[in-house]
């Protein structure tokens, strides 16, 4: 058995991860262009940018008085403020949606980068999730699990990417809407639901000594 991870309590289960993790991801991932979508309609561009840096900004607040670390939280809220900034000098509804397209691409090429410099991007919002001790973080089985999964994601990020900006600069805005949460929902919610379950298989296999001797974590050395 691995020294790190038998000396915490058992790896949680998939049900209990994925019920106190997915309404906060859900919230963060899509209520932004929800909110932009919204405002946008009933509105104009500025109350769209306004309605979605509003709500950003408020669940960054929401995560910091829940006494979680608010990671996701403080990446959204932050590049919903920039992207609102954006889209109002620039006026256009397709250079403010364009931002996330973009952006989305970046993470894409960070998650293999991550994975190459040994701290995989995944890593960081598994604890979004679930909150990982400095010592369980610091294993060659954490690396190894949240290294497979960044990759997947990678791979995700850049093709959804590409569909989003092609609809984007040949179709309406209307219809990029409609794209964009049908590559992101579904996909996103099958994602999910299989990065939890490997990683928790992968942790279970871990605590009970079935990992191979180059799982062992790095920090009982």
């Amino acid at each position: 058995m691995t020294a790190a991870l038998a000396e915490h309590p058992p790896v949680p289960s998939f049900k209990s991860i994925l019920r106190s993790g997915a309404p906060r991801f859900a919230r963060e991932a899509f209520g932004p262009v929800a909110a932009f979508y919204l405002g946008w309609k009933l509105g104009n561009l500025a109350t769209g940018i306004a309605l979605a840096t509003a709500l950003a900004v408020a669940l960054e607040i929401y995560e910091h008085r829940q006494g979680r670390r608010g990671t996701l939280a403080l990446i959204s809220g932050a590049f919903v403020v920039i992207q609102g900034i954006v889209g109002l000098i620039a006026d256009s509804a397709v250079v403010y949606l364009a931002q996330p397209v973009i952006v989305s691409a970046i993470w894409g090429i960070a998650c293999f980068v991550s994975v190459a410099v040994g701290r995989p991007l995944m890593g960081a919002f598994a604890d979004a999730w679930y909150a990982f001790p400095p010592e369980v973080r610091a294993t060659q089985t954490y690396r190894r699990i949240f290294g497979v999964e960044s990759i997947v994601w990678g791979v995700y990020f850049l093709v959804r990417s590409g569909i989003r900006m092609l609809v984007l600069w040949t179709s309406s805005i209307g219809l990029f809407v409609v794209v964009q949460m049908a590559t992101g929902v579904p996909f996103m919610i099958a994602l999910i639901l299989w990065s939890i379950s490997y990683s928790v298989r992968g942790f279970e296999r871990a605590v009970s000594g079935e990992t191979s001797p180059e799982a062992a974590p790095s920090a009982t050395r």
